[in-house]
């Protein structure tokens, strides 16, 4: 488990995280989604270690990151949304730095790039945008960490990859992994990511599964607007529409419409969340 207590960051005098308190559970992929700049890059690179709080805690199973002990590294990989392309054929890299992982296995690391119909011995620097993604999620997921934390990982893939990547991420992730995504691209992962982790500028507006969103809000595929909605798009043929679940109905979330309904009505929607 990953306990992060009263986190908070800053860039000289703009404050990005203020007091930022949320439990990552294992055997989750969380979507941690946001407007740009909120912080989501930051607390990644602060789940990693690659920065230092400067105030509260991260735990992560009794590692503190930024200490990056080799023990606790050899359970972490992180893919930012820019990779790099070192001068090296893909599975002469992948087979260096599969060292530092004990879990590393080069015939899941060729089996995920069979999936993604990417040649393994193609020089990475060689590479497409698209081909260059894939072969940094190959290695990551051949690796098989107890955290994965990615920050827009479809960037750069197209359509039939990104239906492979959902397809990895499922089979060849450990069942008590913790995984964080940070995506603007939520159609991509809309059947993947669960819970969901919404982050304004310094606060948490959402931390819920999709079980729990779908008790709190009720997601209506109509063509008549409910008074009581807290937002609405016009679709073909009707609207989607989002409004309290007073009635406890069940319906399918939508993560782009959950999103600009909490982004529109931030304490209506946090005080529905908040625990009682």
């Amino acid at each position: 488990m990953i306990k992060i207590e009263n986190l908070a960051f800053s860039y000289g005098a703009n404050e990005v995280l203020k007091n930022i308190s949320m439990e990552l559970l294992p055997g989750k992929i969380y979507g941690l989604l946001g407007e740009n700049g909120v912080g989501k890059t930051t607390l990644l690179t602060l789940l990693c270690g690659l920065k230092k709080s400067q105030r509260g805690t991260i735990d992560c199973d009794g590692f503190n990151p930024y200490k990056r002990e080799p023990e606790f590294l050899s359970q972490l990989i992180y893919i930012p949304d820019e990779v790099a392309a070192p001068n090296d054929k893909a599975l002469l890299w992948a087979r260096s730095r599969g060292k530092f992982w004990p879990n590393y296995s080069e015939e899941t690391f060729c089996e995920i790039m069979q999936m993604f119909e990417v040649d393994a011995q193609q020089k990475m620097n060689k590479m497409s945008c698209g081909q260059l993604k894939k072969t940094h999620i190959s290695f990551a997921l051949a690796c098989s960490p107890s955290y994965l934390f990615m920050d827009e990982p479809t960037n750069g893939l197209d359509i039939p990859s990104k239906a492979q990547f959902r397809s990895a991420l499922m089979k060849y992730t450990k069942e008590d992994s913790i995984i964080v995504i940070s995506t603007h691209q939520v159609r991509d992962l809309e059947n993947v990511i669960d819970p969901i982790i919404i982050l304004d500028k310094v606060d948490v507006l959402l931390n819920a599964s999709l079980e729990e969103i779908s008790d709190k809000l009720f997601f209506d595929y109509g063509t008549t607007l409910k008074s009581e909605s807290l937002y609405s798009e016009q679709l073909p043929g009707g609207f989607i529409q989002v409004y309290p679940n007073v009635r406890k109905e069940d319906s399918k979330v939508n993560i782009e419409a959950l999103f600009n309904a909490i982004h529109k009505n931030k304490s209506i929607v946090k005080a529905l969340f908040s625990n009682e």
